[in-house]
């Protein structure tokens, strides 16, 4: 076979449109929203999704970042589709995120707006939200005299800002186009087969690209959305019966839960399509959630905020390759590159590149990080032009199917989120009871990775822990911590991070 297969979707031509259109996807009496406030169709969504830009348009100019740092409110599901019609860029934060890592990203973006709630603008310290940047409450802003209409224009403008975490430093905001997250929605409608009717449980965050695209993708398809913030898996569960919700997407610690919680008879029989996404889901969970949902297709997914998706697993294939991250997704080119960057043959290990439309537009205002990862895609790529370099080791079988090897850099991984082993170690130091930190992944059957910290101080674990409590969401605090009385170097007299990974069992 050739090394680069054609892809199943090529017949699939992406065609993208300014994002806020995925208001106008479907019919005007069909339920776009059903949320605290009561449903919403898309006539309804169509309008407040124009008055939403209407009063962010009366306070920001073109191109200025609207951050926002909310739960799962209705304000919070339509800004993106607002800050698209206004011309604006969007800046979800992860309601987890405590305020000093909000006001990094407020500082790094240079945010115009902050919109959230009067509890939380009151966490905020001088300081933290910088000058020229307003701080407002969401109350009364889906009513405008005069809503905008559907924008027209340039698709490949900027239209958000995802922060996410680096194998080093704070969180860099990754550039995403209205190409890329208008075709990222049409693509997952597409191959999960979601259509008007169904009803998506929006449980993860908003500012994840996966959960920002369970709006995008249920509106693409005209179908409807039912957000979610949740404590504990049964109240996922209570919400699947309660909304007869029939599309559910998880990350794999979410999914382990599911599994083990008790579903009371017929609760989960409306559903039909689930898909995994943010790291490795186990075998036996795969099979798991075939016993327990035979009615529905199970979709394992791979991806990078980057480039958004990047494969899916045909549900077909899930039981004879659970291990697999299957084939490219529509608009993706997926290719497998030797270090000397030629294509790998069938079972040669090699990196993951994602080449085509899908790849963003790089990390905001860091031509450095930029340079790294999006690099010109290898010869004899169909699609050409520049590629995301996934830094990830993957094999291809005989069959096309991809199976994932390892990561290159140091990311943790923890209940799908992405976190920096420097971020951890600056908390770590900042707390005033270590000197030297090392943090790095463990294996956990129930997180995917938990945290491991390395602390050469004072042993004054109390006062570490309570710092991790104040500063950082829970997902980033360590589930163990070794304090040491010397930590290895190399011969630069840097922490050698790969003989303490060795000596202590990462």
């Amino acid at each position: 076979m050739e090394l680069q297969a054609a892809s199943e979707w090529d017949g699939l031509e992406p065609q993208p449109q300014r994002l806020d259109r995925l208001a106008l996807c479907g019919q005007p009496g069909d339920v776009a929203l059903i949320d605290r406030e009561g449903a919403l169709d898309f006539a309804g969504l169509d309008h407040a999704v124009g008055a939403l830009a209407a009063h962010l348009a009366d306070r920001a100019g073109a191109g200025d970042r609207i951050a926002s740092w909310l739960p799962k409110t209705r304000a919070a599901c339509l800004l993106a589709l607002a800050c698209a019609r206004a011309g604006l860029v969007h800046v979800p934060i992860n309601p987890l995120l405590k305020r000093a890592q909000v006001a990094h990203i407020l500082a790094d973006s240079a945010a115009r707006l902050l919109i959230t709630q009067p509890a939380r603008a009151q966490l905020m310290e001088p300081g933290d939200v910088p000058a020229g940047c307003e701080m407002l409450t969401e109350g009364g802003m889906l009513d405008h005299p005069a809503p905008l209409p559907a924008s027209h224009g340039d698709t490949d403008a900027l239209a958000a800002l995802l922060y996410t975490s680096g194998s080093t430093g704070l969180p860099k905001g990754v550039m995403l186009s209205h190409a890329n997250l208008w075709l990222g929605a049409i693509a997952v409608a597409h191959y999960l087969g979601v259509e008007p009717g169904d009803r998506t449980l929006a449980v993860l965050p908003l500012s994840f690209d996966a959960g920002l695209n369970q709006l995008l993708s249920t509106w693409a398809a005209g179908a409807s959305a039912v957000p979610l913030d949740y404590l504990v898996a049964n109240d996922v569960v209570r919400a699947v019966a309660r909304h007869r919700v029939t599309v559910l997407a998880g990350v794999p610690p979410l999914w382990l839960q599911l599994a083990e919680a008790k579903w009371a008879d017929g609760a989960g029989d409306t559903l039909r399509v689930l898909s995994a996404t943010g790291g490795r889901m186990p075998v036996p969970l795969v099979r798991r959630l075939r016993e327990l949902f035979p009615q529905a297709s199970v979709t394992l997914m791979y991806g990078l905020t980057e480039a958004f998706r990047s494969t899916r697993l045909d549900p077909a294939l899930a039981d004879a390759h659970p291990e697999s991250i299957g084939r490219a997704i529509p608009f993706a080119e997926i290719m497998v590159v030797r270090p000397d960057g030629t294509f790998a043959g069938d079972g040669q290990p090699g990196e993951l590149v994602h080449a085509g439309p899908l790849v963003g537009k790089g990390y905001w205002r860091d031509s450095g990080r930029t340079a790294l990862r999006y690099r010109p895609a290898p010869a004899g790529s169909r699609y050409g032009g520049t590629a995301v370099w996934s830094g990830d080791t993957v094999v291809r079988d005989s069959e096309g199917l991809l199976r994932f090897v390892g990561r290159d850099d140091e990311m943790i991984k923890v209940s799908g989120n992405r976190v920096s082993p420097t971020e951890i170690e600056d908390a770590a130091i900042a707390s005033g009871a270590a000197v030297e930190a090392v943090a790095f992944g463990v294996a956990d059957e129930r997180l995917g990775q938990a945290i491991r910290l390395m602390v050469r101080g004072s042993g004054d674990q109390a006062r570490l822990l309570a710092h991790f409590k104040a500063e950082l969401p829970t997902f980033q605090h360590p589930r163990e911590v070794i304090w040491v009385s010397e930590l290895p170097r190399n011969p630069n007299g840097k922490l050698d991070r790969a003989a303490i990974a060795r000596e202590h069992g990462a």
